[in-house]
């Protein structure tokens, strides 16, 4: 399988941003990918106050990608956008998976909400506007067992155990990660991931400034079951292609048997 992260530097202009994520995916597409990832919140990474109204998966952004990897003939996981949440109040943070036909093959509701304040650096409360989702999800793509997972899911391994113990042979994070702990555990805890699970990571991260002052790390990489970082993108709006050889997944699966041998 091809996979392909695409970075971006999504701001307050949503289609501005959509029409730079179908140009990466485009070009995706053109340098033979199966699969495309996008970055969290690939349609509007602003100021809350004009923050598009939250959709449901079948209204404006389900509707662009799915058209998007019907035309591509490509698998699609749209970042992730506002789906209508359970109360006025709230929205959910919402991945989509689309097929090659541009049919909806998986959705994933971000688990771990990102409440954070570092003092000078951080102050981000998710839950404020963000309903957890409650249910894991391995997406089937073309035999592939592909584990769903957005951004701060990241620093909390008993989700991926979950999703390789279900049978996910790839790890995907969408994600938003932001500058000043991007920098010192990104590439770490993407690697640790793989390891751990014996999987492929293929994580897409926002790059760069976004208003209102926040800055994204990118760094979008693909990690593969031994932590080997196989291709990693440079720090510009960008697609990065690599070749997932599940043939090696399955020959350290079997050389190192960590996750056949565990007792919890």
């Amino acid at each position: 399988m091809r996979v392909a992260v695409c970075q971006v530097n999504a701001r307050d202009e949503p289609q501005e941003n959509l029409k730079t994520a179908h140009e990466l995916l485009r070009r995706a597409a053109a340098a033979g990918a199966d699969l495309a990832v996008l970055p969290e919140y690939v349609d509007y990474l602003g100021p809350g106050a004009r923050q598009p109204e939250p959709q449901p998966v079948d209204g404006e952004f389900g509707t662009f990608f799915a058209n998007a990897a019907r035309e591509l003939g490509m698998w699609v996981l749209a970042g992730s956008f506002h789906e209508v949440g359970p109360d006025p109040e709230h929205t959910y943070n919402t991945s989509l998976v689309f097929d090659r036909s541009g049919a909806l093959a998986a959705t994933y509701r971000k688990i771990h909400l990102y409440d954070v304040e570092i003092p000078g650096r951080v102050s981000y409360l998710e839950s404020a506007g963000v309903a957890p989702g409650t249910e894991p999800v391995v997406a089937d793509v073309e035999g592939v067992r592909v584990g769903l997972s957005i951004c701060y899911d990241l620093r909390f391994p008993e989700l991926y155990r979950r999703l390789a113990i279900a049978g996910a042979e790839i790890l995907v994070v969408p994600a938003a990660f932001m500058m000043h702990t991007g920098r010192d555990h990104w590439e770490i805890l993407l690697r640790a991931r793989a390891i751990e699970n014996q999987c492929y990571v293929v994580a897409a991260g926002q790059i760069g400034d976004h208003d209102p002052g926040r800055t994204c790390f990118g760094r979008s990489m693909v990690v593969d079951p031994w932590g080997t970082v196989l291709g990693q993108a440079p720090d510009a709006v960008g697609v990065t292609v690599v070749d997932v050889d599940l043939d090696r997944l399955h020959r350290i699966r079997a050389e190192l048997p960590s996750l056949a041998n565990r007792r919890l």
